[in-house]
């Protein structure tokens, strides 16, 4: 079996290791950020981890010591956010692109204790669980880029052209997409001991470094009554009375878990930029199998959902050009999953768990084109099933599997 799989994001942490001074990459715990640092960055380079007590201790006590004329990498730079200020001190005395890669299981932006943002010094870059292609081997992620680039006409063309196989959403769920139990494990009872360790080390030790938690009984409850809220927009006052918490407790939970990019918050979509601030998000996950296993239950159309999600984030992340994802509601209460803003386009996504789509499914998406008619293309219906066609004259209805 191949030992490295290549990533999506590849392309774009070598430009920014060209460019900047520094580069961070964060992501959740056990993505492969570390893999990626040490297979992707040629020429003598420093690796050293502050998972390793003696180098947290150094880093605390003497950074200077970690920094020699060699570029260096450090690892889980969030346990020593200090650090950051000789960072900062290293590159205005040097200032050599790639000198610092920087990698992180928390996003630095988020945690209240950084002082220092490396604002100018630094390129930030998220890595992401593996999408379907990139554990098939293909390094990329769905053909989002393909479609955006055709014509409407040529929609059809552009998803049979797309090689892989059926694949049933259930199974691809249940693995997820950290690299042990997606690539290593056959077994879902192997799966379910790596993520319950997984969970472990989170509360036990990634949680104690990023904040204090009164009570980890508490904060399990609010991880659980999350994972069963796949899909649904946020309601921190209602989560609260479900699980016996204050709101502001269930706030600054929420906030931890999406700090660690366990938790996705998705904006909703609206022309006014200021009012997707103010709108409520739905929630998803990082990784479906983490969730169906801490949740207890068996994968439902949410999870397709967050399947088709995952792989969206993977997708903006790791593209030059600046793309938005978000879901679309109005008061009426229709709703679009998902909205790809790129440019001056929009694509309308929507997702059924259903193998026989039919017109009725296209309602939604067709409210979405009427509200914004000079500028959505036609929607996508992605679904469980095996046929391309054109439902509607402006919904193409596609198996999930040609596009994610």
């Amino acid at each position: 079996m191949n030992d490295y799989f290549p990533r999506a994001v590849e392309n774009r942490l070598a430009a920014h290791l060209r460019v900047m001074p520094a580069v961070v990459v964060s992501g959740a715990r056990q993505t492969g950020k570390s893999t990626l640092a040490r297979r992707l960055v040629p020429g003598p380079r420093q690796f050293a981890t502050l998972d390793d007590l003696d180098v947290l201790d150094a880093a605390q006590r003497d950074p200077d010591s970690l920094f020699g004329d060699e570029a260096i990498t450090l690892d889980e730079i969030q346990r020593a956010p200090d650090l950051l200020l000789a960072i900062k001190r290293h590159i205005d005395e040097q200032r050599r692109p790639g000198q610092f890669l920087l990698t992180g299981s928390a996003n630095l932006a988020l945690i209240a204790r950084v002082s220092e943002s490396l604002a100018g010094r630094a390129g930030y870059l998220a890595l992401w669980p593996m999408t379907r292609r990139e554990r098939q081997g293909l390094g990329r992620t769905g053909c989002w880029d393909e479609l955006l680039a055709a014509s409407d006409s040529a929609w059809k063309e552009v998803v049979m052209a797309q090689a892989g196989d059926p694949e049933d959403w259930r199974e691809v769920a249940r693995r997820g997409g950290f690299p042990d139990p997606a690539i290593h494990f056959a077994d879902d009872a192997d799966r379910a001991i790596w993520f319950d360790g997984y969970l472990r080390t989170y509360l036990e030790r990634d949680l104690a470094a990023l904040s204090s938690v009164a009570s980890l009984v508490d904060f399990r409850r609010l991880v659980r009554a999350a994972c069963l809220r796949v899909g649904q927009v946020v309601n921190q006052t209602e989560i609260g009375r479900d699980i016996g918490l204050p709101q502001p407790t269930v706030h600054r939970y929420l906030n931890l878990l999406e700090t660690s990019y366990l938790l996705v918050r998705l904006p909703a979509y609206a022309i006014n930029r200021t009012k997707r601030l103010i709108k409520s998000p739905k929630l998803y996950w990082c990784d479906t199998g983490l969730a169906l296993r801490i949740g207890g239950v068996d994968p439902a159309p949410a999870h397709l959902e967050n399947l088709v999600l995952c792989d969206l984030l993977a997708w903006r992340d790791s593209r030059r050009d600046p793309a938005e994802v978000c879901y679309w509601r109005t008061t009426a209460g229709q709703e679009v999953d998902f909205v790809i803003e790129a440019g001056d386009a929009l694509l309308p996504i929507e997702v059924k768990a259903t193998g026989n789509p039919r017109l009725g499914d296209c309602t939604r998406l067709r409210a979405f084109r009427r509200e914004y008619p000079e500028l959505a293309r036609p929607g996508l219906l992605l679904h469980a099933g095996d046929r391309v066609e054109w439902l509607a004259p402006d919904v193409l209805a596609v198996p999930w599997w040609r596009v994610v």
